[in-house]
């Protein structure tokens, strides 16, 4: 991925410089709520594997999983109240933050001319980078384990940049310069939670899970949501491919498919437990990642993201 005429976005809160203390211990592993809703501990054994591919925090899962388990009101987070002396705000200078800059201030562009197109007005999210933990703020404690995540009530994507390296040795889903490419699909991913939050369906959504009969039909819902915003991520590379051709290289689409495939939740289940549940899906198959990332790069259109509207 070529992106050095990339507009460096300023949205960007760089809290790497920051240890990631805070009291939360030094292993980095999930703050999982336990007690009050009993949830067995297969249940949150899967719910945690999840928190490896990017998308909903997965405490917000969790917590849904208690209430439908009868486990009442949704569990309370330890928050950090340390101050933010150590965060700097605007494009980071060294090569990864430029990136990132670079990748965040293009979704920023496309998604604007998109939305001005139907008369809409966009505002684009904030991301914070970190390394370890970090305050989440109304999502609470953002940890590296959890992967990249969106928070809707603070627009704001959180992202431990180590996930990267994660997703290259760990999950073997890219390898070489194409790595860049698929960190830009990742962003890109985390903002399509963004346009659907601007959209209304995040919130629409929530309230259908509430009112789901099981866990099985809330899961499937967030299925959904995270496919669209696969499909929506295909969408910005198809309009920023025309805005700036040859911003792709070659292998970057298949790195692409291949992140896709390595953390559908087929595939992380079958490396973890070697059985598949889905059931207990909340990202979507390996499958259908690639094939909705596919739709929204071959036909460029919202319209062609309606996840909700399919089988």
């Amino acid at each position: 991925m070529r992106y050095d005429d990339f507009r460096r976005s300023d949205d960007i809160e760089d809290r790497r410089d920051d240890s990631g203390g805070g009291g939360m211990g030094g292993g980095g592993g999930i703050g999982l709520p336990m007690g009050g809703g009993g949830l067995g501990i297969g249940t949150i054994i899967v719910l945690g594997l999840i928190s490896y591919a990017f998308g909903i925090d997965p405490r917000i899962l969790i917590g849904g999983a208690q209430v439908l388990n009868g486990g009442g009101q949704a569990p309370t987070y330890q928050t950090d109240r340390r101050t933010a002396s150590t965060t700097k705000t605007g494009a980071p200078t060294d090569e990864m933050g430029n990136m990132i800059a670079g990748i965040l201030g293009e979704i920023d562009d496309r998604w604007s001319e998109i939305f001005k197109a139907s008369g809409q007005s966009y505002t684009g999210p904030k991301i914070v980078l970190f390394r370890n933990t970090t305050n989440g703020g109304r999502c609470g404690m953002a940890q590296s384990a959890m992967g990249p995540f969106y928070c809707p009530p603070e627009q704001k994507i959180f992202l431990d940049t180590g996930f990267f390296r994660e997703v290259e040795t760990r999950f073997h889903g890219c390898a070489g310069n194409a790595c860049k490419f698929t960190a830009a699909y990742i962003i890109a991913h985390e903002a399509g939670h963004h346009i659907q939050n601007l959209l209304g369906i995040l919130p629409k959504v929530t309230r259908l899970q509430q009112q789901a009969g099981s866990k099985a039909e809330a899961n499937a819902l967030q299925v959904k949501v995270e496919l669209q915003a696969d499909c929506l991520s295909g969408v910005w590379v198809n309009r920023e491919e025309k805005k700036r051709p040859g911003f792709l290289e070659a292998g970057d689409i298949d790195a692409a498919l291949t992140t896709a495939s390595a953390i559908g939740d087929d595939t992380l289940q079958r490396q973890a437990t070697g059985r598949v549940v889905p059931d207990s899906f909340t990202h979507g198959s390996a499958a259908q990642r690639k094939q909705w990332f596919m739709t929204g790069y071959q036909q460029g259109t919202v319209q062609a993201c309606n996840t909700f509207g399919s089988g």
